[in-house]
Order: structure tokens, then sequence, then C-alpha cells
């Protein structure tokens, strides 16, 4: 320990006595740790830490299996099957989404919520804080309307432990309050949940298909038995889609054949943003590979300037491994301090990464400075520290005691320029692959946005308009409404179109359904977007019409029913014939009008600009025979229309200000955030391609400043015997260069793997697109250039009877 501590106090006085070394290392490896840190922050609570649930690898989610292995939401009574017939699960449920409108307040506040089944907590294996959780009784047809609370909305309501029992108003219906969740509570299915109400679907509506029971918009989770495994409840959820049985009747569109997709909860939250995080993680981890070589180059620099230091040690009789500890101290001290300062780099990046992760980052409240982050930015330092001085501490423990000790040693200081330089080839190397990395993800993005969403989403502001009270449940009362509201809409000053649609493009909205052609076989359908719009719908967003006409104000609940189809659908099923006239039903035909097409409009993205989800139906408000709960209200205007966003709303509540307005977004932003994944690798890969970049000529600076400094004999002789400036300039950037094209070289090999994880990232651009390539090495060996240019002009102006004079 005295050993040890002496070791500490020495390191101390030399990092001291070298204050630009000390600053410099500490200031490179803080951004090395505390950014490895902070990406670690957002993949701990999403990839590697269990879900908050008692046993969550025992949380599974089920779907139906769709073509090419897709995941198919599941409908009520293929849930009900399952829950009755398995042998593997404790307990299954059912959700879906539920927005019910608040009220009692000064205005009616939209909540988010979810519809659950009487067994969903029971399966996250959360219990209530306050009241008791759904019984089975509370889940039937025309139940009783119970709800439990977040605690956060519990809070709202002045936190009083006697709400359970009281009644508050949702949708214009009072709902009694059974229970409230706990603080801890987190809803991975529903991050932004609120209120949880019972389904209530119809248990016994069996032989109807076209029921809502037989709709697929439910998602299934499920709590397999204690000792059960994965592959046990896939096999028995294989025997039940196999083994149809007549209590449990399916139609021929729901016949299970294809089976289930059955996959860990935390899987299935995680899929879709995993390769977006892995992706960035690696590029982090690149980052401190970087920065660790960076500061041992460094290390080393300092190391041949105390070589006599070392040797007057050895020569004194101090064992090998006492200078080894020695420098192992000092650069261990160094990564402590860095990752000191690295805690403040890493909480300044969680505050920047938050805002920048897409939406659909799942867990985003769990993402904090925590001890699984402490002990990882532990860990990083001590594997920083070993790493940054292991080949230094190896070199000073075998210092030439002889060579060492007499000035100007050529061999020590060649040693010391060969593993500095195999360094600097490491950092081109890591740097290229970064480049390339941020070049693909580029022109990715580039390409994804520019992809035409099949309407114009400038100067178009978009607001979600929601109807609340049971007199809306009248179809005729809520397009009154509605086409009121619109009136008032089109009066304000600035707007120049406006109209109303049942989902929004690029909004995350999702109303699909099977179109039923004439002549089809019955069982055939294809699968739409149901869009129900008024009038001017395809002025508004300038969606272009192919053939026909367009739905207009004659369209009315009193005229034959008429539909619009997209081009793409109109091709697909129409490939050589006029879809002008040609009849369908929407749904299944009970209870829903025959349509005639009278129209094709151009293909609207729905989903995302980088999915070919375009087949819609496009009917009139008036004529769907459902009441629409929820439009969203379309709105062009002249110059800012953002601006205008309070007088429209303040026209729509001048017809009924009990009716809440939310979603107040741009079109052009909805498209804008449709890449948001893309770009937030996007952005971290050019950050750190910066990074990587500056590292990369600092340490090709370094080298060069080095090779001036060691070799000023060798370039006064040069100068003497008639070397021009010009042939020395050229002679050290030859150096740096001969560096660069060898990283480059690697750099090159190792993107060509490295791109591999981008692959599911990038749209439309292949990971070997020559052209990025080039780019990068362009960009690289500019900046190498660059780096290479001081030092060669410092080469260039050594005064040949100084430097002979000198040594």
């Amino acid at each position: 320990m005295e050993a040890i501590i002496q070791d500490l106090r020495y390191g101390l006085r030399r990092l001291r006595k070298s204050p630009g070394f000390a600053c410099a290392a500490i200031f490179i490896l803080a951004l090395g740790i505390g950014g490895t840190s902070a990406i670690f922050s957002v993949l701990n609570p999403v990839l590697f830490e269990p879900l908050p649930y008692p046993h969550a690898s025992r949380i599974v989610s089920i779907w139906y299996a769709g073509p090419d292995g897709e995941r198919v939401p599941e409908s009520f009574h293929t849930y009900r099957e399952v829950a009755e017939r398995n042998h593997s699960f404790d307990a299954l449920a059912v959700m879906k989404p539920w927005q019910p409108t608040l009220s009692g307040a000064d205005q009616p506040e939209r909540l988010d919520g979810q519809r659950v089944s009487a067994a969903y907590f029971r399966v996250l294996g959360v219990p209530v804080a306050l009241g008791r959780d759904f019984q089975p009784s509370d889940d039937v047809l025309n139940g009783p309307k119970v709800v439990i609370l977040s605690n956060g909305l519990w809070r709202r309501f002045g936190a009083d432990p006697r709400i359970v029992g009281q009644l508050i108003r949702l949708d214009d219906q009072p709902f009694t309050v059974i229970g409230v969740m706990p603080a801890s509570f987190e809803n991975v299915l529903s991050r932004q949940a609120e209120a949880w109400a019972p389904l209530q679907y119809d248990t016994g509506n069996v032989s109807s298909q076209d029921a809502r029971e037989w709709g697929h918009h439910l998602s299934m989770i499920g709590r397999l038995r204690a000792g059960v495994g994965a592959d046990r409840a896939k096999n028995d959820l294989a025997w039940i889609a196999s083994t149809p049985v007549s209590e449990f009747p399916r139609p021929n569109y729901v016949s299970l054949q294809p089976g289930f997709v059955m996959d860990l909860l935390q899987n299935d939250i995680t899929r879709g943003v995993k390769p977006a995080l892995v992706a960035v993680f690696g590029a982090m981890i690149l980052v401190l590979l970087i920065a660790c070589v960076d500061v041992t180059n460094l290390v080393l620099a300092r190391a041949a300037q105390r070589q006599g230091e070392m040797a007057v040690r050895l020569a004194l009789g101090a064992p090998a491994r006492r200078v080894m500890r020695q420098v192992l101290t000092e650069s261990l001290m160094l990564a402590v301090a860095g990752a000191f300062l690295g805690l403040f780099v890493a909480a300044f990046g969680i505050r920047l990464l938050v805002p920048l992760s897409p939406s659909g980052l799942p867990r985003m409240n769990a993402i904090r400075l925590d001890h699984p982050v402490f002990a990882f930015a532990s860990g990083v330092t001590l594997l920083v520290g070993l790493l940054v001085g292991l080949i230094p501490s190896w070199q000073a423990s075998r210092a030439n005691l002889q060579g060492s000790l007499q000035e100007g040693s050529h061999r020590v200081s060649g040693s010391h320029r060969r593993i500095r330089g195999t360094f600097v080839v490491a950092e081109v190397a890591v740097a290229l692959v970064l480049l390339v990395g941020a070049g693909l993800l580029f022109h990715s993005v580039q390409r994804l946005l520019a992809v035409p969403p099949g309407f114009e989403a400038s100067d178009v502001l978009s607001m979600q308009v929601q109807v609340n009270g049971r007199r809306f449940g009248d179809p005729r009362v809520a397009n009154v409404f509605f086409d009121q509201a619109l009136d008032a809409v089109r009066r304000v000053p600035g707007i120049t179109a406006a109209a109303f649609t049942s989902q929004l493009p690029l909004s995350g909205d999702l109303d699909g359904y099977g179109a039923h052609f004439e002549g089809d076989d019955p069982e055939v359908s294809y699968p739409v977007f149901r869009y129900a719009v008024t009038a001017d719908y395809f002025g508004t967003l300038r969606i272009p019409l192919r053939r026909g006409r367009v739905l207009d104000a004659h369209d009315t609940a009193s005229t034959p029913a008429v539909a619009l189809i997209s081009e793409s659908l109109a091709k697909r099923r129409f490939p050589n014939e006029d879809p002008i006239g040609k009849r369908f039903h929407i749904g299944g035909d009970n209870g829903t009008p025959e349509f005639t097409v009278v129209g094709v409009v151009g293909d609207v993205k729905q989903m995302s600009l980088g999915l070919d989800d375009a087949d819609a139906v496009y009917t009139t408000t008036a004529q769907w025979n459902l009441p629409e709960r929820a439009l969203s209200l379309v709105a062009r205007g002249r110059g800012d229309v953002a601006s205008l966003a309070s007088a429209i709303k303040n026209a729509i509540w001048s017809v009924d200000s009990n009716q809440p307005i939310v979603r107040i977004v741009p079109m052009d932003v909805l498209v804008a955030e449709s890449a948001a994944q893309r770009r937030f690798v996007l952005i971290l890969f050019e950050a750190f391609g910066v990074i990587a970049l500056v590292l990369a000529a600092s340490g090709i600076y370094g080298v060069l400043s080095g090779s001036v400094a060691e070799r000023t004999r060798e370039i006064g002789v040069r100068a003497a015997l008639g070397a021009s400036r010009t042939g020395i300039v050229a002679l050290i950037v030859r150096q740096g260069m001969t560096l660069t094209t060898i990283g480059a070289l690697l750099g090159i090999g190792g993107a060509l793997l490295a791109s591999q994880p981008l692959a599911a990232l990038l749209f439309s651009i292949s990971r070997f697109d020559p052209l990025t390539y080039v780019a990068a090495v362009v960009v690289l060996a500019i900046v190498s250039a660059v780096a290479c240019v001081v030092p060669a002009w410092r080469a260039a102006r050594i005064d040949p009877m100084v430097a002979l004079r000198y040594e």
C-alpha cells in the first residue's frame, strides 16, 4: 500500500509538471468515456435490463403469423379460444388504445389510455396501489363502467385516497374509479396511458363474421407458467392453431393455419429500435477506441522524453514490474480524471439524446445516470486506463540502458515512431469506418425524404378534433358538428382550404379493412386503409386525381354510396380494365353500404415514407354508417399557417366548446418525423465522425511534430546538402499521407464489414455504395493533409547551422 501511495504521489507530481499533456489526455478520455456512458444509459433500460415487472422473462407477446412471418394483431375471439384451450400460460390479456375525453374541467381534455381484458395487470404482475383490480365480471358486454387511474392522473385529482368509488366523466359518461396504479408502474405497452377500462366485448357474438370481435385490432400478451419454457408454449399454440374445435368456430379468414408468432415482450417492444441502438453503440465504441489510441500516442510521446529517467531507475536496481506499475498508475490516474469529467459529459449527452430520440423508443423515462451506468463507466475507466498504459509501460520496462542514457539515441526514437505510426493508422482506419457509416445514413435520409408522400405538406396545419358526449353516437349528429366546425374554420382569415379525415397520413393512425369487390371470391379481400373524408380533402392536401372525379358536397347520406380508390389498388385489382363503376363492400356486406368507384386518386403514404402501404379507399363521412368520434382537420393557409392554430381552435369551439382538440402539428413536421429514427442515428454518426476526424488529425499532427523534433539533425543535414524547402515539406507530408493511405485501405475493409448492422436503417442505397466510400476517403485525405502542413512547414524552416550546432 505504501508503494502504491508513492506511485500515486509521484504520478500526480509528474502530471502537474505537464499540465498541457494532462489536460489534453483527460479531455479526450472524458469525451470517450462520457459519450459511451451516455449511449449506454439509453441501451441499458431498452435492451439489457429486464422489463420492470416480476419475472419479466415469462411475459410474452402473441400475434397472428401473417405473410412472410409478419406480426398481425389478434381478434377477440381468437384470444378467447387461446385463453380457454392453452396449457402454458398463467394469464392472457388483450388490449387496444383508448382516448377518452375527461369532462369537468374548464376545457375538455383528451386522455391516453387503454381498453384491456380483465387479466391485463395480472399478466404484467403489478397490483394496484389503491382499490382493486379488474374482475372477470367487469369485462362483459354492457358491464359496469369502471376505470383504473395512473398515479399521475390520480395526483391531478388531488391525490385523494378517497377517490376509489367516486365518479368521473369520461366520454360524457360516468365511470367509477375502482383503483389507482402505483407511482412505480411503468406501462411499456402504452407509455402515455393514464386510464384503463375493460374491453367489454360480446363473448357470444361468434357467428357474425363482420362483428368487431373478429377484427384484427388487439394486442395480446401472456405470462408463462413457472417452469414452462418458450418452446413448450410455442408447441401449445401451434397445437391450438392446427386443431380447431366446434366450441370455437373460426371464419375462413381467421383459420389460424399460419399459426402464431410468440416472442418475449422485451424483444417485441424493442424490435423496431434495436438496429439503430446497436449501430449507435458500435459507433460510440469506435470513438472510445480512437480516444484510447490518441491518448496512448500522447503517453508514448511523453514516454520518449522520459527514457532517461526510466533508464536511471532500472540502472539503480528498480524492478521492471515497478517501472511498469508506475506508468500504469499514471495512466489510470488519467482515466479516472477523464471519467470524472466524463460524467458531466454523459449528463449533458443524455439531455441531448432524449429530445433527439425517435418517438418509438421505449422506456424513455428510464434513461438516466443510475447505478448500472456508473458501474459501466467504472469498468470502462479501468479498461481504458489499462489499455492506455499497457504499451507505454511495457516499453518503459524494456528500456535499453546504454542507448537510453545516450542523448539523441535514434534507435529508441525510431521504435517510438513505429509504434505511434501504427496507432495513427488504426485511428485513420476507424475514422473512415465512422465516416462511411455517416455518409450512408446521410444519403439514405436524403433519399427517404425525397420520396413523395402523395400530398403537398407545406403550408398545411393538422389537428385532431374528438367529439365528446353520448349524443354523438348518432353519426348524423357527429356529421352536423363536423360540418359546422369546418364552415367556421374556412371563415378564419388566412385559411384557403380545409377538410376533415378519419385518419391522417404519417400520423400513426391505422384504420385497416378488407375490401370485397363484386365478382371476387367471397373469401377474398384486399387489405386497405379506409379514409372517411369531407369535401375538398383532396384539394386541401393536393392529392392528384388520376381518373374519374373526386368526392364532393353532393355525396350525402341520401345519395348513392360512392368511393375513390388509390392508384395502387386500381392497378392491383383492375390491371387491364377501368375501375370506374365497380362496386365493393368494406369490411363485409353486413350493415355496410355497397360503394361504387367514381374515381382513382394518387397513392398516399400512411405509415411511413419507407413503406409501400398505399392501397386505400376513400368514402365521405356522410356515407359511412358508423360514427366517427375523432377526425383530423387539415387546413391550408397563407404564410405561417402554424400561427393560425389558436384562431382555428376558437373557430371550432365557437360551434361547441366542449370538444377537445389535440395533436396540433404542421404536415411537413409529420413528413420529417417519418425519418426520425434514421435521422437520430445520422446525427450521432455525424457527431462521432467529426470527433473521429479531429482525433485522427491530432494523432497525425502529433506523430509528425514528434518526428520533426526527433529528426532535427537529419533535416538540418539535408538542408545543408542542398535540399529545398519544397522537398523537405514533401518529405514530411509524404510520411503523414503514407500513414493515412495505409489506414484508409484498412478502413475500407473495416467499413465493408461494419456497415452490415446499418443495412436495416438504409433506404434505397446499398451499403457498398462506391460514391459514399470515395467521398469519405476524400474528406479523410483533405483533413490529413491539413494536419501534415504545420509540422511540414516547421521542418522546412529549420536552420541547418542551428540544427548542427545543437546536435
